[in-house]
């Protein structure tokens, strides 16, 4: 078994995809739009088949949270770059670039080379070698 993709609600698709597909090289799939639900999506891929599904509606209200805030359940996932030189360069990128660093880059206690970002939508990526 393994995970096939992660959700994310967001009121900007094109916006978060830019992102995604700047900052990790994911490769946008074709939009799908559901009038009659008030829905639409589009799976970004990234290199080793593990897809990220952004997600927009009109028929829901998804309650917004502060920016990187912690709360029950999901909390972050995890983009492996393969390398620390990989972490320390998009790290300073994303920072240079005005997006939000939380933590790192920093080895952790479990053995992890990563840093904390935020993506546009606030949510917490944790970028590791």
């Amino acid at each position: 078994m393994r995970i096939d993709h992660i959700a994310l609600w967001t009121d900007d698709i094109e916006r978060c995809k830019r992102f995604y597909a700047t900052y990790f090289q994911a490769t946008p799939g074709p939009a799908y739009v559901n009038v009659a639900k008030g829905f639409e999506s589009c799976f970004l891929s990234l290199d080793d088949g593990a897809r990220i599904e952004l997600m927009r509606t009109t028929t829901l209200a998804p309650m917004a949270i502060e920016p990187g805030a912690q709360h029950m359940g999901l909390t972050h996932f995890a983009i492996s770059l393969g390398s620390i030189t990989s972490v320390d360069a998009l790290t300073a990128r994303l920072r240079a670039d005005g997006y939000a660093v939380l933590d790192g880059p920093r080895r952790t206690g479990d053995g992890y080379y990563e840093s904390v970002v935020l993506d546009p939508d606030g949510n917490r990526i944790e970028v590791t070698a």
